[in-house]
């Protein structure tokens, strides 16, 4: 029993709380920060560069045996075996980290300024 109320006491500690809760908001909310760089971001940003699509910016290292270069696409030059390196998809992977990671710090400065806020007025009430 002593094990089972040391576990108690761990999984209701604030740290273990707080990291569940960040684990769960970051899984959720990557889901978000994808579509706003796929969806919004990177579109507009392409368009304002002359019309790219970051999806299909690749580096070919070898072309496939399937078909010869040029590829229309990234996805073709992949159904060709062509060998690649895919530096668009890793800018946007890249893009959707940082505006996860900036969500999760202000989410993460919003909750500490609450704790502080609450630890004063509790030390004003005493």
């Amino acid at each position: 029993m002593s094990m089972l109320k040391e576990f108690r006491e761990f999984a209701v500690q604030g740290n273990v709380v707080d990291t569940a809760v960040g684990i769960i908001i970051g899984g959720v909310f990557t889901p978000i920060a994808g579509s706003l760089v796929n969806d919004i971001i990177m579109p507009v940003l392409g368009l304002a560069l002359g019309k790219v699509d970051f999806k299909n910016l690749y580096i070919m290292l070898k072309e496939g045996a399937a078909a010869s270069a040029p590829y229309e696409s990234l996805e073709a030059a992949k159904a060709a075996g062509a060998v690649t390196i895919n530096y668009g998809v890793f800018l946007n992977i890249c893009l959707t980290f940082f505006i996860t990671a900036f969500a999760v710090f202000l989410l993460v400065k919003g909750m500490n300024k609450l704790r502080k806020e609450k630890k004063a007025e509790e030390a004003a009430a005493a």
